[in-house]
């Protein structure tokens, strides 16, 4: 079995921390793993990467994700979406996994629809899509605003200064 793996979208915290995942798991389930580089262009442009243990190892606290990422959709272009459903069988596909917010998933979705083996995994820091309570990503960036916010607190509070 072979399955694919693409971020899409902007960044978001832990999306290495997802594939690195995907890649461990389907590993271990004795599967091969393909990287889509750039989001959806990737399939677009078959344009890959192969994934195992050693392209991921190491990556938890790297920033962004080592697939690149894009806000492709080829849903807006015929031409793209057939190139899309082309590739995805001439890779060998028999799965994907669409990491991404509400446009990646929505791709992710039409493609389901349209007899394809593809499984979203909803990212956002924005945390405004349905169908779950939070999604990653959201957490650490609200625990980072809040901390920045604490600290120009406090050093707002040592400089004493007031408005005259």
């Amino acid at each position: 079995m072979k399955v694919g793996v693409l971020t899409g979208g902007g960044d978001c915290p832990g999306l290495n921390t997802v594939i690195r995942a995907v890649v461990r798991t389907s590993l271990r389930e004795g599967y091969d793993v393909l990287g889509l580089l750039n989001g959806w262009r990737g399939l677009v442009d078959n344009n890959t990467t192969p994934l195992n243990l050693s392209s991921v190892s190491g990556i938890l606290h790297r920033g962004g994700t080592i697939l690149g990422s894009s806000r492709t959709n080829p849903y807006k272009d015929p031409v793209a979406l057939e190139k899309a459903k082309k590739n995805f069988k001439a890779m060998g596909l028999d799965a994907l996994i669409a990491i991404g917010g509400e446009d990646t998933l929505g791709v992710a979705s039409k493609l389901y629809k349209d007899g394809f083996n593809v499984v979203g995994v909803p990212k956002t820091i924005d945390n405004d899509l349905s169908g779950t309570d939070f999604t990653f990503g959201f957490d650490t960036a609200v625990n980072i605003a809040m901390e920045a916010i604490d600290r120009l607190h406090s050093t707002a509070e040592s400089h004493r200064r007031r408005a005259e």
